[in-house]
């Protein structure tokens, strides 16, 4: 953990509840989820969601801009959603479950969004296999 705001988290025992963090963000004034994502930290190894959260008001040239990220272990992803404190993690946080397989615990509408249903699998996992895949080479 790095930072004033990871010292204020640890010094407060608030370290592995990420909706309260979330919460107590959002009374502070970080009212604006810029962008939500996740990547696969390792092959075989943990996920990550990532959170970029600004304070944005009237009449602030620069607003201040914190970054979080949230763990999760490969064989049950589940990370409460933040669904319920910013709106706009609605489409993001549905992406992160299709392409990775990380449940949101609480979100309104989990499933894909832009792969099919059928799919078996998560195809941003760096242990993913793509079944019949065929690359096409020298095609002119």
């Amino acid at each position: 953990m790095q930072g004033r705001l990871s010292t204020w988290i640890a010094k407060h025992g608030l370290s592995g509840d990420w909706h309260s963090i979330a919460v107590i963000l959002y009374v502070y004034g970080y009212n604006y989820l810029r962008s939500q994502c996740a990547y696969n930290v390792a092959s075989g190894g943990i996920l990550a969601s990532v959170y970029h959260l600004m304070k944005v008001a009237y009449g602030i040239d620069q607003p201040k801009e914190v970054c979080i990220k949230v763990f999760a272990p490969r064989w049950n992803p589940r990370i409460p959603s933040i669904f319920w404190v910013w709106k706009s993690a609605y489409f993001q946080e549905r992406e992160s479950y299709d392409m990775l397989g990380i449940f949101y615990d609480n979100h309104p509408c989990q499933k894909r969004i832009l792969m099919l249903e059928s799919l078996i699998g998560w195809p941003l996992r760096k242990d993913y296999i793509a079944l019949n895949f065929y690359e096409i080479q020298d095609a002119h």
